[in-house]
């Protein structure tokens, strides 16, 4: 906890910041960062008005003058990406976002967000530089984000399967692939569900932005891996706001059971805006017991973006022809759910 306070103090030292500043920058679950905000405003440190945060006299002795010296960002161009758009791209990119102007809105019914649309084509972008896109078969379990989509404006892949429990996602694809002539496959699953036999091994590729709850993670990455033909290729997304680092460690055992090995992983590298109109992940902010403005318009929730590959034959520890049992919400780290409010 002391690692939280800390950066929140460095952060602070350097000027006034609201809180959806600190979360932009902040390295640490959400759990455990308003913990510490909590914990630094309750010791005196740390004081609050209607523009922001700021070090009292007593928070100003803590900080060591010598870290301030030093600076430090993320490359301006990639923004830590590692992947810049070129040309063909940033079309893909004016195209996507016109296309997604009428999609399906969140519903908390299933837990639903998406990322910004650059980031969904610099995932494309990304998985072209490793040669994953160019005549492969895709499989995505869950599309909130659309990277269907975004895929199909390439004309890369060879096919492209989407699989989501959401209805109103196929309709809207459906629409999309007539006016566009697109041919993105669209099958109503529920990832507890067992997978079709008929999807089994087929695949090149596989991405989803599983839930982050371990029984959910397991059950999204394992139903993907299941889908891979030898030596295939997976993309998931993962937080360290709502995903502790037991959780990383325990995917990342899971994953090396499998026969999968992690090339990449990037941290923020996806963003999410957290109002969506229909549903608000941010109201957990308003219970800190201090005064915070409205947010305006920082995109502060990242995640982190897993790479990997199957050596050889997927090795399948989750049977894909048994139902699983799904907790769909982890009370101590899925802290934004609105219902907790």
């Amino acid at each position: 906890m002391r690692k939280v306070e800390n950066q929140i103090l460095t952060e602070l030292a350097l000027s006034k910041k609201t809180i959806w500043e600190l979360l932009e920058t902040s390295n640490f679950p959400l759990k455990d960062f308003v913990k510490a905000v909590k914990t630094l405003y309750n010791k005196g440190l740390v004081r609050a008005d209607e523009e922001g945060l700021y070090l009292t006299e007593k928070g100003k002795k803590k900080v060591d003058p010598k870290i301030l010296e030093f600076e430090s960002e993320l490359c301006p161009k990639c923004l830590g990406k590692r992947v810049i758009l070129g040309r063909k791209f940033k079309e893909i990119l004016r195209e996507f976002k016109k296309i997604v102007k009428e999609r399906p809105r969140p519903t908390l019914d299933f837990f639903q967000g998406y990322m910004q649309e650059q980031d969904v084509v610099a995932r494309v972008a990304f998985m072209h530089y490793y040669g994953d896109v160019y005549r492969k078969d895709f499989i995505l379990i869950g599309d909130d984000d659309l990277l269907s989509i975004a895929l199909s404006l390439s004309n890369l892949p060879s096919r492209i399967v989407v699989l989501d429990i959401d209805k109103r996602l196929g309709e809207f694809l459906k629409k999309v692939n007539k006016e566009y002539g697109f041919n993105i496959e669209f099958k109503n699953y529920n990832v507890a569900d067992p997978l079709p036999k008929n999807l089994l091994g087929k695949f090149d590729v596989f991405s989803s932005e599983p839930l982050e709850t371990l029984t959910g993670l397991k059950a999204f990455v394992s139903r993907g891996v299941s889908c891979l033909k030898e030596n295939g290729v997976g993309y998931f997304g993962l937080t360290i706001l709502e995903a502790s680092h037991e959780k990383w460690l325990a995917i990342q055992k899971f994953l090396g059971r499998m026969n999968c090995v992690i090339t990449d992983i990037i941290r923020g590298f996806s963003i999410y805006p957290m109002d969506y109109g229909t549903v608000n992940y941010e109201k957990f902010a308003y219970n800190l017991g201090f005064p915070v403005g409205k947010n305006p318009g920082i995109n502060w929730y990242k995640s982190a973006l897993y790479r990997f590959e199957v050596l050889g034959k997927p090795k399948l520890i989750v049977d894909p022809n048994k139902r699983l049992r799904i907790k769909f919400i982890d009370p101590e780290e899925d802290i934004t759910h609105p219902m907790f409010y």
